[in-house]
């Protein structure tokens, strides 16, 4: 499942964004970009995070950002870890930007519940 987003830097507004193809993947947590996609948008590393891959080993990466997601009428503002050649589309900026996979024809889209404006969950403070 793919989605065609734009990647940009708050902190470096003089910088043209990035249009890149992403693979949308519900069982990863994190927005990852490959190094090239960092270095172009001078993302500063954070920190270094561990995470567990699919085939159940820990590795560490760098974590990156701040990097703003543009898709159709969304954007969030998300960290994202440097890892692999291409960009991939997990949990929580699917979640943040109120976005759904379709299985069937293996496109990303807006939610169809709410197509003007991401909704999400939230709990109010007491």
């Amino acid at each position: 499942m793919t989605a065609v987003l734009e990647l940009s830097n708050p902190r470096e507004p003089s910088l043209a964004p990035i249009e890149a193809a992403a693979l949308a993947d519900t069982g990863s947590v994190f927005l990852c970009i490959p190094e090239h996609v960092r270095l172009q948008l001078k993302l500063d590393v954070l920190e270094e995070r561990e995470v567990k891959l699919a085939d159940g080993s820990r590795a560490t990466y760098p974590y990156v950002g701040p990097v703003i997601i543009r898709f159709k009428n969304r954007t969030g503002c998300v960290g994202a870890l440097v890892l692999g050649d291409e960009v991939l589309l997990g949990a929580i900026p699917l979640e943040d930007m109120d976005l759904v996979v379709n299985p069937r024809d293996r496109t990303v889209d807006v939610n169809p519940e709410s197509p003007n404006i991401a909704s999400g969950i939230c709990k109010r403070a007491a």
